[in-house]
Order: C-alpha cells, then structure tokens, then sequence
C-alpha cells in the first residue's frame, strides 16, 4: 500500500462535546473554594473536605478532574495546586485572580449558552438580565478578564519608549494603568463614555498613578481627542460597534495621534489563517448570544484601518486573552 494514512479517532470530538462537564465543574471549584484551600500547600480528600465544608466524595470528584485536566497534581492521595492554578485561582497568586471572572461565565454566560440554539435559529441574542446583583457579577466578571489582559499586553508590549498615550472608548482603566507601571514616564489621557469617568479617575487614584491622569467623558463613536499621542490604545471597541462607527473612530484616532506613532487595537477576531485561533472563533459566540455584538473578520478591520491612515506592522496573539493589532500612524 503507498502513500500515506491519518489516523483518525472519536477523542476530539467526544472532548469538544464533553467540554461543558470539565467547565461546570472547574466553575464548582472555584466556587466552594477548592483552590484556595490548596493554597498553603497539599491536601487529602477528607482534609480538603473538612476544609471547604463539602461532602468527601464532592471534593474527590472535582479534585480528580481538576487533576485530570492538568490544573492540580495528584500524588499518594494529596492534590497540590499545579502552577497556573497557583498563579490565577487564588488571591495571593502572581496573576489576576480569576475567580470573579468564573462566577460570570457560571453565573451569567453559561446560561445563555443553553439558549444558543434559538440565538443559531433567529439570529437573536437571548435576553441580557442584569438586574439586582447580576450587575455586579457581570462587571467583576469583565473586569477580571480585562485585568488579565492588561497584563499579557503589557508582557507582549514595551511601553517604555513612550511618552504620551490615549485610551480611547475602552472598557477598564488597567491597561493604562498597567503600562503605566511598566514606564513610570508615561502619562495618559482617557477619553471614555461619560458613565465611565467616575470609575475611572477612582481606579487611576488607587494605583496611585493620577498625577499621570487626564479623564474626559464622550460618547466613544463620536469622540474627536485633541494632542499628538505617541502611542493609542483602541481596546474591546471594535465589537461592540457597527462597520461604519469603527471607521470613523479609528479615523478619529489616527487624527490625536502623532506621525509614527502606535495603535495597538485589542479585540476577538475571525482571521484568514488556515488554523482559526480558537479562543476568537468561541468568544464570537458569546457576544453573539450575550447581547448581540460581533466578532469581525480580522480582514475587514485591516480594511478600516488602511482608509483611517494605520498601518499594521504587527499582530500579537495573547495568550487566554484576545489579539491585538499593531498599526503606525502615516
């Protein structure tokens, strides 16, 4: 027989379709605190029960697939906190603490996703109810994924060879913040909608860094910022806007923006590569059943970016979180 043969096998396909069971109960460890537990070191079933007030047999099946999934070890009967567990799923780890960002996905996505199937039919996204203390879980929850952001953009991206920088239309305050930090010369101007602000000039007065601070208020499709910035910041805008807003926000922000200076563009989007990076093509989803806003082809938004006088130089993929798109002003 010539020629050559891929081995094919049920494995991918039964993980995809059993995902939902290791996100539940990743979502149940958290909650009842399994993590944090392990935190001051490894614990047995009947220690780890005793100490998150569970049934024995509750915390042996949630540690055995937290195990199984590479998030704990399990060894003579001790469950230990495996390195990324130990960094975002407890309160004293190096990264942000992801747990409020669980409690959305359970609290607030995941029930959305059981509606999905009407959203494929219709079209439609499922009802967004944020009333009460959904509220609450909804903004921490994004607001904790938005921190993680902040932080792998600023590991991808040297801030330090600049001086002035505008945050425009964002969602949180902590990428500037976190770039601030990384270059202690730089100085930033919000321009945010107004609900925004208060938040804002409070998240910037905690990290101690509002002296390096302007915060004004306008609506993001319609915003003109003023200054010659050396360095732009367009971050989670794109989806929540149609094709021509974002044509001329990025139109817009190429005018306060100096010759040569760098946009960096931080969204979910669909590419053209022959693998579609997973976490963009999922999230696409989301906001299609959370409230309707899109994932654009990456394709498309380099074509707005080309008419508003961008030019990519880069694309920086980061890890758990979305792309970003590096363009110079011309």
């Amino acid at each position: 027989m010539t020629g050559s043969t891929t081995a094919t096998g049920p494995e991918r396909i039964v993980d995809i379709a059993v995902g939902y069971m290791a996100a539940k109960q990743l979502f149940a460890s958290s909650r009842i605190g399994l993590f944090r537990a392990l935190a001051d070191g490894p614990l047995s079933a009947p220690e780890l029960a005793e100490k998150t007030g569970k049934p024995e047999k509750v915390v042996r099946i949630l540690g055995d697939a937290m195990s199984s999934l590479g998030l704990l070890s399990r060894a003579n009967g001790r469950y230990e906190l495996g390195p990324d567990a130990a960094a975002y799923l407890t309160e004293d780890g190096t990264g942000p603490d992801l747990a409020p960002f669980l409690t959305f996905l359970e609290s607030i996505s995941y029930g959305h996703w059981l509606r999905f199937g009407d959203t494929v039919d219709t079209g439609e996204p499922a009802e967004l109810d944020l009333t009460g203390e959904r509220w609450d879980t909804f903004l921490s929850g994004v607001m904790t994924y938005n921190a993680l952001h902040a932080k792998t953009l600023v590991s991808a991206f040297d801030f330090t060879p600049y001086a002035t920088m505008l945050d425009l239309g964002g969602l949180s305050s902590a990428f500037a913040v976190e770039a601030m930090r990384a270059n202690e010369n730089l100085c930033t101007t919000f321009v945010f909608a107004p609900e925004s602000v208060g938040p804002v000039i409070a998240a910037v007065r905690e990290a101690g860094v509002a002296d390096r601070c302007t915060v004004l208020g306008e609506p993001t499709a319609s915003a003109r910022p003023e200054g010659e910035f050396d360095v732009v910041m367009v971050n989670h805008v794109v989806h929540r806007f149609g094709a021509a807003e974002n044509a001329v926000i990025l139109r817009n922000a190429r005018a306060a923006a100096a010759p040569g200076a760098r946009l960096l563009l931080l969204d979910f989007f669909l590419d053209d590569d022959e693998v579609q990076r997973p976490l963009d093509a999922l999230h696409a989803g989301e906001y299609l059943v959370i409230d309707g806003t899109v994932v654009y082809p990456e394709a498309e938004v380099r074509g707005w970016l080309d008419g508003a006088g961008w030019r990519v130089v880069d694309r920086l993929a980061l890890p758990g979180s979305p792309r970003v798109l590096v363009a110079e002003a011309v």
